[in-house]
């Protein structure tokens, strides 16, 4: 009879087997064996905790995905202040944090994009991600700006991230993780500083009272 308290143990030691099976073999190659083996374990403990080799790998990915969420929102509560920039920054820069761009993780997340477009499941937790990353990112833009360009911002920003990091990753060199906080950070200030000085070219309150715009009739 296994050990009380041992699951969480057992689960999160094949959880890291699992990464370093990825990133030493690849996918294609990373078998039951193989990663028991990498975690020193019997092959019947995987099956018992995660059914086989999808279910391990879907349970790796809410692993790394957990670890993603959790980031974003210490680094958020750490802020101490609702400014938007702040926020949006905090938010690029989680996405590039350590737990996200170590090289095992880097390649679960690539065999994990691949793999989502042949599994429901998968894709569904990328579905999820994908809409966490874009509403926290419109909810901040929204405070500068119409709901519409709040919209395109967000998705803008969020299609930045993710190509910096994919080409990060698949770089000889390897992900120059500050260089891409940068390039996402001079795109938050673009659009905020775009964002003021429209708001100095709009119509008074009554105008706009008088000729409502799409925006406010949609």
């Amino acid at each position: 009879m296994p050990k009380v308290g041992m699951e969480p143990i057992r689960r999160h030691q094949l959880i890291q087997a699992t990464m370093q099976a990825i990133d030493e073999a690849g996918l294609a190659d990373t078998t039951i064996a193989r990663i028991a083996r990498t975690a020193g374990v019997s092959t019947g403990i995987i099956s018992h905790y995660f059914g086989g080799k999808d279910g391990l790998l879907e349970a790796t990915m809410r692993f790394i995905l957990a670890e993603l969420g959790a980031t974003v929102s210490t680094r958020r509560r750490a802020l101490g202040t609702s400014d938007a920039k702040a926020h949006l920054r905090a938010i690029v820069e989680a996405n590039f944090d350590d737990t996200q761009v170590s090289r095992s993780v880097m390649k679960t997340w690539l065999a994990f994009w691949a793999t989502s477009m042949h599994r429901d499941d998968l894709m569904r937790l990328q579905r999820v991600n994908d809409r966490r990353l874009y509403s926290n990112l419109c909810c901040q833009f929204r405070k500068h700006m119409p709901r519409r360009d709040a919209q395109e911002a967000a998705r803008g920003l969020a299609a930045l991230i993710d190509g910096l990091w994919l080409r990060g990753a698949l770089a000889p060199e390897g992900l120059n993780a500050e260089r891409a906080i940068h390039i996402a950070f001079d795109y938050i200030d673009e659009k905020l500083t775009a964002s003021t000085a429209n708001r100095g070219t709009r119509p008074t309150s009554a105008t706009a009272h008088r000729h409502p715009s799409k925006e406010s009739i949609s």
